[in-house]
């Protein structure tokens, strides 16, 4: 590809700043629009796992110092995987070695800081406040993006980053549809310090967990563990609440899901406090460990994640305009693979746009590969999604001996949790 072809990037989420991050890197012209007006704009969000494939796309995609940047902010939580009852019993402890290359290792971070590690030294790329609202195609081949301030641009490949309602999938795919799955999931954040900590069981701040009751809801925690110590000597709790808020202070992202009508008929109303005393509500018999991270976690965090997945649709003609990330794989938050994936999407099309070859072909051999894993993770996502809330007890009963089993048997886990 020469360094005249001009890529625009509709959105500047994660998976469009990575990509953008490799282009600019190769010295491709690359622009991205994204609608917020500023780079605060996003002044919320939880911890992003970042696993291998995440891993591979940063170190791949960023700069060296940026590289470095991202493994300086990444959160020192451990990553062993527990599967948990409601009562705090270990049913499997799934242990993931730390890798001696960060890029082959899995890392926690915010996903605030990780936007401002990717918007790092793109000030000349990234344009705020430009909502996208449609595109046209030229007579010479290009694509004109219309935004809603009246401005135009246009571009020789244009990249579709603009998340599960992405308005160039509707347009460019109108069949690719994101369906709700009828899941209700509330999540929240349990402010860590020192005195937070010796409130809770051991294994809720050493690394992620499943919780599996009997059935219909499920619990999965997760520590963001900034350096393992409580906030600087001298921060007020005012203080604390607030870099709770923007994710500079440590915590235990939770998120309680549960199957339709566990929850109450007008959640989607509810505010922070009342969500979350719907939450304690629903876990009332459960250890009072896990009921204590609810109910002392910051109302302002609390909040309703709406879990919504696409449908896997089958191949399309390849052209100068193409999809990464939710916009055309939008997958539920239950196996933490949705920011991965696309990561993964940003690093395999910045190797196409960047190759010597024919762009068009490269696009397609790019799109294969996507669908491929992409709608994968989709599938396996719902699936994991439907088993975390599921209603049938003896299938859950069968689960967790199930869990038992693996855990007695350290060759058989190794194997079934490769």
């Amino acid at each position: 590809m020469t360094t005249k072809k001009h890529v625009a990037i509709i959105g500047g989420g994660i998976g469009g700043l990575c990509l953008a991050q490799g282009l600019h890197k190769a010295g491709v012209q690359v622009t991205v629009y994204e609608r917020d007006r500023t780079p605060a704009a996003r002044l919320q969000g939880y911890r992003v796992h970042i696993d291998p494939h995440g891993a591979h796309a940063l170190h791949d995609c960023l700069p060296p110092e940026l590289w470095r940047a991202f493994l300086d902010t990444t959160g020192t939580s451990g990553q062993d995987f527990g599967f948990l009852t409601e009562q705090l019993d270990v049913l499997a402890l799934i242990e993931t070695p730390e890798a001696a290359d960060p890029a082959d290792d899995h890392h926690s971070v915010s996903r605030i800081t990780l936007r401002q590690v990717l918007l790092a030294d793109l000030e000349d790329v990234v344009r705020f406040g430009k909502t996208y609202e449609r595109y046209e195609r030229l007579p010479d081949g290009r694509v004109r993006l219309h935004f809603a301030d009246g401005d135009t641009a246009v571009a020789d490949i244009v990249v579709a980053a603009d998340g599960g309602n992405s308005r160039v999938r509707k347009q460019y795919l109108p069949h690719a549809e994101r369906v709700d799955t009828g899941i209700t999931t509330v999540a929240g954040k349990f402010l860590l310090t020192d005195e937070t900590r010796g409130l809770l069981a051991r294994r809720l701040t050493d690394g992620p967990n499943n919780v599996i009751p009997p059935q219909g809801i499920g619990l999965f925690c997760a520590p963001h563990d900034l350096d393992g110590a409580a906030p600087a000597e001298g921060i007020g709790a005012t203080e604390q609440d607030g870099a709770l808020m923007d994710n500079t202070a440590s915590y235990i992202l939770w998120a309680v899901g549960a199957a339709e009508g566990r929850f109450p008929a007008d959640v989607a109303d509810l505010p922070g406090p009342e969500l979350q005393a719907a939450v304690s509500d629903m876990i009332s018999g459960w250890h009072p460990d896990l009921r204590t991270m609810i109910e002392r976690s910051h109302p302002d965090t609390v909040s309703l994640l709406p879990i919504r997945t696409s449908i896997p649709i089958e191949a399309w003609p390849a052209s100068n305009i193409t999809l990464l990330g939710d916009a055309i794989h939008s997958m539920t938050p239950m196996r933490g693979i949705g920011a991965n994936t696309a990561l993964r999407d940003a690093r395999l099309l910045c190797l196409a746009l960047t190759g010597d070859g024919d762009e068009l072909a490269a696009i397609a051999t790019y799109e294969k590969q996507m669908r491929g894993y992409g709608f994968a993770a989709v599938r396996d996502s719902l699936k994991a999604a439907k088993q975390f809330v599921g209603g049938n007890r003896l299938a859950r009963t069968g689960f967790k001996t199930f869990l038992r089993t693996v855990q007695r048997f350290p060759a058989l886990k190794s194997r079934v949790f490769s």
